[in-house]
């Protein structure tokens, strides 16, 4: 096949037919089309986008590069979560233990710091001995014994989008819709799951900035599981500030098991019960939002989630006794305090700001591969909306060393602002999407 004519034709607006991007996707997974055509042709994606067939097309090519996984042998639905990614969203690790205490089994493979965005592997790697690399037997066997595993992509899951995305990467091709929806598609399709509910983000702080971008990717998506068989429901939620009280990843995990006890902040909670709404009534197990409601509370106030929690810690190498003792997560070493200058209101917190200060940090990575230093973030002790009075603490930072920490205060500061009155504060939850 020439691989050239299919850049040109993409570049000229022209489509392709299902067999050539699956020759195109395997012949770059073997070795057989070189960085240079393929970075050429993505970025004719980038600037031309691709037809609804050929999206689904290019997920099926890049699922099909590996294994998929089969749980049909598993008893009960098996419905997961996916995020498209944001700053403080530590909801995978709250919500997989809620909606297994519900008698589901949730499946979730899941993924590492991208860009300013946190990554749920990231901070599971906080806690002592809790294991990501698992294989397949153990993911399997986890979900039986326990009812929820999160584990990382493995070697043999489509490798085809492992590594067209490292060289989207370095190549500005990263925020394409068709080429976005693919690469999560196609890496939780191949987990064998029944239903997917996705958490679409959208504002500063997420790669779909714009409420309608958001929309698009997530009809994509709907459009492409559903063409594949599987039940899909998009939540499109804003992320203009980070969610929740913290950001990082042992600060995060000490936030997602208070949250598992019943302390929470409001915004985490809201997205956090939308989800599993969702993920409740695709399953079978509710038949409204408001049956599906009162199943979460009862999970989390008779402690049945906070120890599905346990058991999954346990059940992947982890220390448990993390639920009752902090002290075993990594600390950091110094604190420096953002004070209001003003009374007033918080009217805005950048969270694309926060996100990249946290990278500045040490909590995410400037490149992959880079070394991830978990005891370093953010503790927001006011968030949009709170009223402050002058020298009330808006946000501690934590860092390594007292200096890193003074720069990144000096330079979060002017990305808070106070204001004379309260802004108007709506809900995080945008849309619901169940139909094409």
């Amino acid at each position: 096949m020439n691989f050239c004519e299919l850049i040109r034709r993409k570049r000229n607006r022209g489509r392709l037919t299902q067999k050539e991007i699956q020759e195109l996707v395997s012949g770059y997974t073997m070795g057989r089309v070189p960085d240079y055509q393929m970075a050429a042709w993505l970025m004719a994606v980038y600037f031309r986008g691709m037809s609804a067939d050929e999206t689904i097309a290019l997920t099926m090519a890049m699922m099909n590069s590996g294994k998929v996984f089969d749980l049909s042998g598993l008893i009960g639905p098996k419905i997961d979560k996916h995020s498209t990614g944001g700053v403080g969203d530590k909801v995978s690790l709250i919500l997989a233990p809620l909606v297994a205490a519900c008698g589901v089994k949730v499946p979730m493979v899941s993924g590492r710091s991208l860009g300013h965005t946190g990554g749920t592997l990231d901070k599971l790697a906080a806690i002592p001995g809790f294991r990501t690399d698992l294989k397949f037997e153990e993911f399997r066997e986890n979900l039986e014994k326990v009812g929820v595993c999160i584990m990382g992509q493995t070697r043999d899951m489509c490798p085809a989008d492992k590594k067209m995305y490292a060289l989207r990467d370095v190549t500005a091709t990263v925020d394409s819709i068709p080429l976005i929806a693919a690469s999560i598609m196609s890496k939780k399709l191949a987990e064998g799951i029944d239903g997917l509910v996705l958490d679409v983000k959208t504002g500063t702080g997420a790669f779909m900035c714009r409420i309608p971008q958001a929309r698009r990717l997530a009809r994509t998506m709907i459009r492409i599981g559903t063409k594949m068989g599987k039940k899909i429901v998009a939540v499109v939620t804003g992320m203009w500030e980070p969610l929740g009280e913290t950001v990082g990843n042992a600060i995060e995990v000490v936030e997602s098991i208070e949250a598992l006890k019943g302390n929470w902040r409001m915004d985490l909670e809201e997205v956090t019960l939308a989800l599993g709404e969702e993920m409740l009534i695709m399953a079978g197990r509710a038949h409204s939002y408001a049956q599906a409601h009162r199943l979460l509370l009862r999970a989390l106030t008779q402690g049945k989630a906070l120890e599905k929690f346990r058991a999954m810690v346990k059940s992947q190498g982890g220390n448990p006794r993390v639920v009752d003792d902090y002290s075993l997560l990594p600390q950091a070493k110094h604190s420096v305090a953002i004070m209001s200058r003003s009374a007033g209101y918080v009217r805005t917190i950048d969270a694309l700001q926060v996100g990249l200060l946290g990278v500045e940090l040490g909590a995410g990575r400037k490149k992959i591969g880079a070394r991830i230093d978990q005891s370093v973030g953010f503790a927001f002790k006011k968030k949009v909306g709170d009223r402050v009075e002058q020298g009330d603490v808006i946000v501690e930072v934590l860092a390594s060393s007292a200096k890193q920490g003074e720069v990144v205060a000096e330079k979060l500061r002017e990305h808070i602002v106070i204001s004379k009155s309260a802004p108007r504060n709506g809900g995080r939850v945008i849309a619901r999407l169940t139909k094409l």
